[in-house]
């Protein structure tokens, strides 16, 4: 039997169902990568501090840290357990489970980095770079879930977690970065710019996440900025511009530490209210699907039936019926697509100026506000938008047979 428009309408409200089923599991995916994030920044600082030390501070919070790093990654492998690679409804299935193989590789190098901060055999330097690189692809694939996201609401949840995440961890390099000056009772001008860059890296991110975050988190993180410490603004200032900080290396690394980690713990709590907020949108997009394909059956229960050996002959009572039916999801579907057209333009340029940065991060060994800050005065010099920089560079690349990220 020839299937009939009403099978279709069907199907498509089923699809659209089982894509929204899809971006809830990668909601919860994304919720335990964010807490992931959290335990591993902690890690890095802790091991910062440590290893400018030369062993003297720190050294029994190292297991317990990794321990928490540890619990974390579980709950982040349940989460993974419950996709399915061979049979994904995601767009760009391809490119986010290449980030997951990724994110699954960096995992692995975590163990060696540990016993090499464990027994000194790493510098500082080299050990921070591994752990930004492991936080990067972190970060990499809840990008990725956003760009697979097909519902507008969803994709600006997700696009706002991934800035406030993205600001969160220039701010734990912040913290890290002055943790080890202070500790070592030295900073450098290279390390004054570094921790410049990264200021100005944090205030680029919660930008854009000003920009598409729901009103309840941005008054949140209105919240937690009215009520910053003076302290960690004095100690800040005193990093940006002091070579030798007067007083003693260990009480200031550890007032340092514990004002930065104040503040950051306050960025969680938007980030667990971006996280709630996500998996309510989710939610709510499901029910509310499920909802209108109910609605559809039931009016499709009322149209009179007709000669099934025929269904392209239909009575004009019967194709009036269906052409509302019809109608009426095509203006739904044409409202989500004008929305997300121009989140995708958004995502793409945003994906392309992340590609660029990330070649030179690789090949140039700059760190990500380093690299963020060279597109943006080359694209004052040459008066182009960043993301036209951006192209050029990843044009050059490609010729030049470099790997892209």
């Amino acid at each position: 039997m020839a299937l009939s428009a009403l099978d279709f309408l069907l199907a498509s409200k089923k699809s659209e169902i089982t894509g929204l089923q899809q971006l809830l599991q990668m909601g919860k995916l994304v919720g335990a990568i964010s807490q992931l994030v959290h335990v591993l920044q902690r890690e890095r600082g802790t091991a910062n501090i440590y290893l400018c030390s030369q062993g003297k501070m720190w050294g029994d919070r190292l297991y317990g840290r990794a321990l928490k790093v540890q619990q974390a990654e579980q709950i982040v492998h349940q989460q993974l357990a419950e996709l399915d690679p061979m049979n994904s409804g995601l767009s760009n299935a391809s490119r986010l489970f290449s980030r997951i193989a990724a994110f699954l590789h960096s995992l692995s190098t975590l163990p060696l980095l540990r016993k090499q901060v464990q027994e000194l055999t790493i510098g500082q330097p080299e050990a921070m770079l591994q752990y930004c690189e492991a936080i990067r692809t972190h970060l990499a694939l809840i990008f990725e879930a956003a760009d697979a996201s097909c519902d507008p609401l969803i994709s600006r949840s997700l696009l706002a977690m991934f800035s406030f995440m993205q600001g969160k961890e220039l701010a734990g390099q912040e913290r890290a970065l002055g943790a080890a000056g202070f500790a070592a009772c030295h900073f450098t001008d290279r390390t004054h710019q570094q921790l410049l860059d990264l200021i100005d890296g944090q205030e680029r991110c919660f930008q854009t996440f000003f920009e598409f975050a729901d009103a309840r988190c941005v008054a949140l993180w209105q919240r937690q900025l009215a009520h910053d410490s003076s302290e960690f603004e004095r100690l800040r200032r005193i990093a940006c511009t002091l070579v030798t900080p007067i007083g003693q290396p260990q009480e200031l690394a550890l007032r340092w530490f514990e004002l930065a980690t104040t503040r950051i713990d306050g960025m969680k709590q938007v980030e667990e209210r971006l996280e709630t907020i996500l998996m309510a949108c989710c939610r709510q997009r499901i029910l509310d699907a499920e909802t209108s394909r109910l609605r559809q059956e039931k009016e499709m229960v009322l149209i009179p039936p007709h000669d099934n050996h025929y269904p392209a002959l239909i009575p004009p009572q019967l194709s009036r019926s269906i052409l509302e039916l019809v109608q009426q999801q095509s203006r739904q579907l044409q409202a989500q697509d004008a929305e997300l057209a121009n989140l995708r333009s958004t995502l793409a340029e945003r994906k392309l100026v992340e590609r660029a940065k990330g070649l030179l991060m690789q090949h140039h060994a700059m760190t990500e506000p380093q690299a963020h800050k060279a597109l943006r005065e080359m694209a004052m010099k040459q008066n182009k938008k960043l993301v036209e920089i951006a192209e050029a560079i990843i044009s050059v690349a490609a010729v030049l047979g470099k790997t892209s990220l």
